[in-house]
């Protein structure tokens, strides 16, 4: 049985992190972690006790991380101290932050990646191959999700941005288009173009629980491997 924390366990994606996971023979979810002060700290969600305190992490083979930069940043040293590993899927981080992280990684197994989706990774795959073909067209990115979404744009939109760039399209971040409208659950385009024509490629994710499966098979992976900074495409062999 793996011990599975999540921190940010009352959001949106904390919430399904923790119904898709109790679901799961081989899962457990031994606490979910929510900031300091909290007003569902002490109660139980679906059978698992809210708590604030970042000491609780040692109770955990691994933790899932879809809180804030700030939050994730904090639960570092913790992990490291307990010699826990975690799957990150929280976004907005600078590239300060994101060294942070890789340091800690030479101390624990860290997945990183900002989508977690299989499905999404799978559509990176794609970009990379197409990229790697049609190198004289432009390339457009466009992204849209619901109005709570804080950072725009997209961690997601960003890694397609530095896929591209891999292959000399020197896509800016400002030229990404972001959306934030109703409820959509994260909608990415990418537009290769040229005089002659236009190929499309597009994800349109329906449900969050995309996000949540794929983190609980990041948790699985990352439990058996050795310190290191891990990505979604290595837990799913895309490499």
């Amino acid at each position: 049985m793996i011990k599975i924390g999540v921190s940010g366990a009352l959001g949106r994606m904390g919430k399904r992190v923790i119904n898709l996971a109790k679901n799961e023979k081989d899962l457990e979810v031994v606490f979910g972690l929510e900031k300091k002060g909290h007003p569902e700290i002490g109660k139980i969600f679906e059978g698992v006790k809210i708590v604030e305190n970042p000491e609780e992490i040692e109770k955990c083979d691994c933790l899932v991380e879809f809180s804030t930069p700030e939050a994730t940043l904090e639960h570092l040293s913790y992990l490291v101290k307990f010699k826990r590993c975690a799957v990150i899927g929280t976004t907005g981080f600078s590239q300060e932050e994101i060294e942070k992280i890789k340091e800690a990684s030479q101390n624990i197994g860290i997945v990183f990646s900002p989508n977690m989706s299989i499905s999404v990774n799978l559509f990176f795959k794609l970009i990379k191959e197409t990229a790697k073909i049609l190198k004289g067209y432009k390339v457009y990115i466009e992204e849209a999700h619901h109005v709570h979404k804080k950072d725009a744009p997209s961690g997601t939109a960003k890694k397609i941005a530095e896929i591209l760039n891999k292959y000399g399209f020197g896509i800016k971040i400002e030229d990404i288009k972001a959306i934030r409208k109703n409820e959509i659950t994260g909608d990415h385009k990418v537009i290769f173009e040229s005089n002659f024509d236009k190929l499309e490629l597009f994800h349109s994710a329906k449900t969050r629980d995309i996000f949540a499966q794929g983190a609980l098979l990041a948790a699985r992976w990352i439990v058996e491997k050795e310190a290191g900074l891990y990505s979604m495409e290595d837990v799913l062999f895309l490499e």
